[in-house]
């Protein structure tokens, strides 16, 4: 099973998910693109995140050193991100990819993340609870429906607010795989609980 984890936009719980996924399937981990922070990467989180010892993380396509848009990160670099250059690790285990910011975050010219989704990924949106959260978690999935890509499950970031995951699940249909609480911190322990928790739901996508 291929899980592509993307967000509603930046900072919503992208990488928490990830490594929660990530111990809950004892899967391998990519990012295919990491912009800034190169020392102290999704990766190297993800690394301190998980406790099992089956898990490989899969090196980047494109590290960049800027904390920005991959499209302006690549320029100040001197380069251009090329799709035909982000290959897929080859792995027997699950895999469980990451993405950049929103779904409409530009990669180059053309390219954005929602490019980087293949036919055969499972696509798990990460919806983080804040003022238009409901707006961009629904332009998210019509982005995607766009694209006849499905939604194959939805993770809630944030206490909870039944209000807005009530009319987001009725409105989407989506599969809702559960929710993370605001935790005062993320430990290896924090995110077994999770695994565990979210494990079932996770393998039945």
């Amino acid at each position: 099973m291929k899980l592509f984890i993307t967000g509603i936009g930046t900072d919503v719980g992208k990488t928490i998910t990830s490594a929660i996924i990530t111990q809950a399937l004892e899967a391998d981990y990519w990012k295919p693109i990491q912009a800034g922070d190169l020392d102290n990467s999704d990766s190297h989180k993800i690394q301190r995140y998980i406790s099992n010892d089956k898990t490989v993380i899969h090196q980047n396509s494109y590290k960049l050193n800027t904390p920005a848009s991959p499209h302006l990160a690549a320029k100040i670099d001197g380069i251009a991100i090329d799709l035909q250059q982000i290959v897929e690790p080859k792995t027997s285990n699950h895999l469980v990819i990451e993405g950049a910011g929103g779904l409409l975050v530009p990669l180059n010219e053309t390219d954005s993340i929602i490019d980087l989704v293949q036919n055969d990924y499972k696509v798990i949106l990460v919806s983080r609870h804040y003022l238009g959260s409901i707006n961009h978690t629904l332009l998210s999935f019509e982005a995607l429906k766009n694209r006849n890509i499905k939604v194959d499950g939805i993770i809630f970031s944030g206490d909870e607010n039944q209000a807005t995951e009530e009319i987001i699940l009725n409105k989407t249909k989506a599969k809702f795989i559960g929710r993370i609480d605001n935790e005062p911190y993320f430990d290896q322990n924090v995110i077994q609980y999770y695994a565990d928790l979210f494990r079932e739901n996770l393998l039945n996508l």
